[in-house]
């Protein structure tokens, strides 16, 4: 299985010919639904998911499916079947993936604002997105993909989820806003100058390619 980083929240993930592409929004590459399998949306923020974008995937392929949880799967309807809500401790096949959903909500931006549903996709029991929520699936993760920057998270929060989640490896996913000094300082608290959290971790550039287990 090969991940590629599509810019923002957005990986997509290729094996047999088939391509599942997980969060294409407002800061991903315009290439990355190309020839989309199957695509999987955590949330609904504007930067994990775009619904005119999906519509218009939708009506140009018949056979492209949608796993999403349950708010945004209402916004994009049925299309006869093929658009399916999720929740915790579901397990679906897309595309020749294997795909277990964790978690309900995103994370607290602050108290006074409400909070949307979000679910997390581990796919082929290897590699997790959590969305934007600090899940932790309780099984064995390979590869994590680490939100790096967000309104609500925290240095303290992120190493702190990474070592209870226990991955051997973590990609920084959701570093748009950052440049490159932001980058530069919140990739060193996740790597070996950080106070540590038993995971290798790497950042991907914008098309980087990595072959996963």
């Amino acid at each position: 299985m090969e991940l590629t980083k599509h810019g923002h929240a957005c990986v997509v993930l290729t094996k047999d010919g088939s391509r599942l592409v997980i969060d294409p929004g407002s800061f991903t590459a315009p290439d990355a639904m190309d020839a989309a399998t199957a695509i999987l949306i955590t949330h609904e923020h504007l930067d994990h998911f775009q619904a005119e974008t999906l519509l218009a995937a939708l009506e140009a392929d018949p056979a492209l499916k949608v796993w999403t949880n349950s708010a945004v799967a209402e916004t994009l309807g049925s299309h006869r079947g093929r658009v399916r809500a999720v929740g915790q401790d579901d397990a679906f096949e897309a595309g020749g993936f294997e795909v277990k959903v964790f978690g309900e909500w995103h994370e607290v931006v602050h108290p006074d604002l409400p909070r949307v549903r979000n679910v997390g996709f581990l796919v082929d029991d290897v590699v997790f997105h959590p969305g934007d929520a600090y899940t932790v699936p309780g099984q064995a993760i390979d590869t994590l993909l680490t939100p790096l920057y967000s309104p609500w998270s925290s240095v303290t929060g992120l190493v702190d989820w990474v070592r209870e989640v226990g991955p051997c490896q973590t990609f920084s996913v959701h570093d748009a806003p950052l440049n490159d000094i932001g980058h530069a300082m919140m990739n060193r608290f996740l790597g070996p100058a950080g106070p540590g959290t038993g995971a290798t971790h790497h950042q991907l550039a914008l098309h980087e390619q990595i072959q996963l287990p």
